[in-house]
């Protein structure tokens, strides 16, 4: 079993701005305000939280194919 990267850089789609972040092991993170043109980020439709939907990593549970953070069983990856 390959080891949980839990790294991830998150793209705004409004503004393009990059910032890397560390992903929680313990919460799902479900909402991401951009720091350059302040967009609250939210899933898009299928995926649990940001990291799935916006950043270059998904979060740990669906790395792990261990279902998700906020639905468990609810893995689409």
């Amino acid at each position: 079993m390959s080891q949980v990267q839990l790294q991830s850089q998150i793209t705004c789609p409004h503004c393009g701005h990059q910032k890397t972040e560390t992903m929680p092991t313990d919460a799902c993170q479900w909402f991401y305000e951009c720091e350059q043109c302040r967009l609250l980020l939210k899933p898009l439709p299928g995926d649990c939280c940001v990291y799935c939907s916006y950043g270059t990593m998904p979060c740990p549970p669906v790395q792990l194919q261990s279902g998700c953070c906020g639905a468990a069983g609810n893995n689409k990856k």
